[in-house]
């Protein structure tokens, strides 16, 4: 069996740096509107790639984002992701023109009936592309600059972490536009913050959030000065839980988002079924050993 120094020492290897260029080639190309990147080893990070039209969402990096959510969750070199947005902005929201083509699609079809079971699909399959970031197992980080509007903000509430720049701020923005928001946000930003009227006043006002508000509410949980500071902070966060046991993280994640839906009851009945097995992982023999002992952490097999 290998040492742990043997095993970071194999870990920072050529070879197993190749492996992971080559495995991380073939199936994270093919993106048009999403970067996709592994700034750190076990730690990816994925961009918004829309910078000449703000990150506004359309429909291709809807459901980019949620086939590029599918594929991480399932990937063993991954352990974290952090999200952030490319160019001036996080994302200005829905892509209006893009939205509006719909109109057309809906417009073949004169019963009211049938343009319902297309419009009731569509938003479906939007939601679940959304909901991908909650979904999949790795701890999502994330990291927001400037203006997160409307759609933006549905997408970052399905994170795990967020945490924003000093020049960032948060919009519901679809009371504005007429609409009721339906990818996310009235249903996870009173869990988010935990503060039922300012939930509301947010909702049916459209009103800015600016970074100390969303601090204090507990939207974010850090604020850094600069964007770049922003990204070179949340990818050190996601390096550091890259580090700890993918079997411990992988479980932290499923039982938190589980129990935000079920009493306590039925939670602490989820994580006793599930650590009468995980219990029994090498990862935590190792690391109590390691804390026992006094010893580095060690380190941890893919899962």
């Amino acid at each position: 069996m290998f040492s742990s120094i043997t095993l970071r020492q194999l870990k920072n290897s050529p070879i197993l740096t190749l492996k992971h260029t080559r495995n991380f080639a073939s199936t994270m190309e093919g993106f048009k509107e999403l970067n996709v990147t592994m700034p750190k080893p076990f730690v990816y990070q994925v961009e918004l790639n829309r910078p000449k039209k703000l990150n506004a969402l359309n429909r291709a990096i809807w459901f980019e984002i949620g086939k590029c959510f599918d594929i991480l969750a399932t990937k063993d070199d991954c352990r974290s992701i952090v999200l952030t947005g490319a160019g001036k902005i996080f994302s200005a929201g829905i892509d209006l023109p893009d939205m509006i083509q719909l109109g057309g699609e809906l417009a073949k079809h004169e019963d009211v009936a049938r343009k319902c079971k297309i419009l009731e699909q569509m938003l479906k399959d939007y939601q679940d592309h959304f909901t991908a970031l909650e979904r999949c197992p790795k701890p999502v980080i994330a990291a927001v600059h400037s203006a997160c509007i409307g759609g933006a903000l549905d997408l970052i509430l399905a994170a795990d972490i967020r945490m924003c720049s000093s020049d960032a701020w948060f919009q519901v923005k679809e009371a504005e536009i007429g609409m009721a928001a339906d990818m996310g946000t009235l249903q996870r930003l009173p869990r988010a913050i935990g503060n039922q009227s300012l939930v509301n006043e947010l909702c049916l006002t459209s009103r800015k959030v600016e970074p100390t508000e969303a601090k204090d509410c507990g939207l974010v949980s850090k604020v850094f000065d600069t964007r770049d500071s922003l990204v070179a902070g949340a990818l050190e966060m996601a390096e550091h839980i890259a580090s700890k046991s993918p079997v411990a993280v992988q479980l932290t994640k499923r039982t938190l988002v589980h129990a935000r839906n079920n009493s306590t009851q039925t939670g602490l009945d989820f994580i006793r079924y599930w650590n009468m097995t995980m219990l029994q992982s090498e990862d935590f023999v190792n690391a109590a050993m390691a804390q026992a002992t006094k010893s580095p952490p060690p380190a941890f097999a893919k899962l």
